[in-house]
């Protein structure tokens, strides 16, 4: 069974308003082995809407449209509606009747003829009733697919889509598996991962496998899918897969919860050895501090951080030698060490994590290459220090400093 969505409304397409709207609606047919072939941004205008109805008409089985379903003028989708399928509209009693009771119950206010409009519904429609809001959803039948339309308040198209929804594709279409099995790697660029991997991937096809790249700043995550069989067959498959994956890279593979992130790991281990972390911050900004301590028990780990941004305050506040400031720069790893060392000593933590560099438009105190940062990473047993250039512009700079930060601790935290 496949499927396209199409949200609608001219606040998505100027980006006034983020679409998550249809990636939940995505997550929740793709649960069930519905697949979604394609996303649609529209309009709110007949002709837009219209469009979409004769791009997807039996081409598809099945089209979900939010949005455009409010009281007011410029909300044109169940007009539309009764065009495309030659209908007419009628008043539906229980949604009037519901209408009524939100409208004078929880609001206090007589019902208005606009208000009473939300329940007028196309004739030929299996109404999806909306317990949460004014407006039902609607499915009509044109041909080979079928049309789903929803109200794009998000909390009334999760109800309608989870409680009406899903239970209606599945008493009336027939429904494949689609497994999906997530690896996710650090420390290794796309391209360099594709390379490593590149035999066994080419193995997936025997199984009708396919794999995809969802790469981010600093990970890259390896999303195996299969469609079709025995729910229980097919995970065992891709399982096997994924086993063999974790036996050719062991060393950049973090997760196979795709929902897990480096610093989720990192504080995993810690945890693990009863281990604590604190910082030492330049070029970042606080904002390695900050990823550790929004997390949810940050106390058990986390001891503190210093954001020694001017060369000053890294003499100062970490009691880095201004004798090696000057021989080595402000952005070197001389310096790094000691920043770490200094941060170590003043939290009383197992391990610190310091940062220096450039991270642009300009050099500031060093005269290192714009993107260059020294990273230092202080354990029970020493201190560990690396160089890098991040290129441009400032936020990546930032961003990869540190996830390479993060990387460089796990490594320490899987050394000990």
């Amino acid at each position: 069974m496949n499927a396209v969505i199409v949200t609608i409304g001219d606040e998505l397409l100027i980006g006034q308003v983020i679409d998550t709207n249809s990636v939940f609606i995505a997550q929740e047919l793709e649960k069930i082995g519905c697949k979604v072939v394609e996303k649609m941004a529209i309009a709110d205008t007949e002709v837009a809407i219209l469009n979409a109805f004769n791009i997807y008409q039996n081409k598809v089985d099945l089209v979900v449209l939010t949005g455009g379903l409010g009281p007011t003028k410029d909300d044109v989708t169940k007009k539309t509606l009764v065009r495309y399928f030659n209908d007419t509209l009628i008043r539906n009693e229980e949604v009037y009747l519901h209408v009524k009771q939100l409208i004078e119950g929880i609001y206090n206010r007589p019902i208005s003829e606009v208000n009473a409009q939300q329940a007028d519904v196309p004739s030929k429609a299996h109404i999806l009733f909306n317990n949460l809001g004014t407006a039902p959803g609607m499915l009509l039948i044109e041909d080979k697919t079928t049309f789903v339309s929803l109200p794009g308040v998000p909390y009334e198209m999760k109800f309608l889509v989870t409680e009406r929804l899903l239970p209606y594709i599945k008493k009336h279409f027939s429904l494949q598996n689609i497994y999906h099995h997530t690896v996710v790697t650090a420390g290794v660029g796309e391209s360099l991962l594709a390379e490593y991997i590149a035999d066994w991937e080419n193995n997936l096809a025997v199984d009708n496998i396919t794999l995809a790249y969802l790469p981010d700043l600093g990970s890259v995550r390896l999303r195996l899918t299969k469609i079709g069989g025995q729910y229980e067959d097919v995970a065992t498959i891709v399982k096997n897969h994924a086993e063999e994956l974790k036996q050719l890279i062991p060393q950049y593979i973090i997760s196979e919860d795709e929902s897990v992130q480096l610093i989720d790991v990192v504080i995993e281990r810690l945890l693990d050895k009863k281990a604590t972390i604190s910082f030492a911050e330049s070029c970042t900004g606080g904002l390695l501090t900050q990823n550790f301590a929004e997390k949810e028990g940050a106390s058990r780990y986390l001891k503190g951080g210093a954001v020694t941004y001017a060369t000053e305050s890294k003499v100062q506040i970490l009691g880095v030698s201004q004798e090696t400031i000057e021989s080595f720069t402000v952005v070197s790893e001389a310096v790094v060490a000691e920043m770490a060392l200094g941060a170590q000593r003043i939290y009383k933590s197992t391990y610190a994590i310091a940062t220096t560099g450039n991270a642009g438009p300009s050099k500031g105190d060093s005269d290192q290459e714009v993107g260059t940062v020294c990273i230092g990473i202080a354990t029970p047993k020493g201190v560990y220090t690396e160089t890098f250039n991040f290129g441009q512009p400032r936020n990546k700079v930032v961003k990869l400093a540190i996830q390479k930060s993060l990387l460089l601790l796990l490594q320490e935290l899987k050394k000990e």
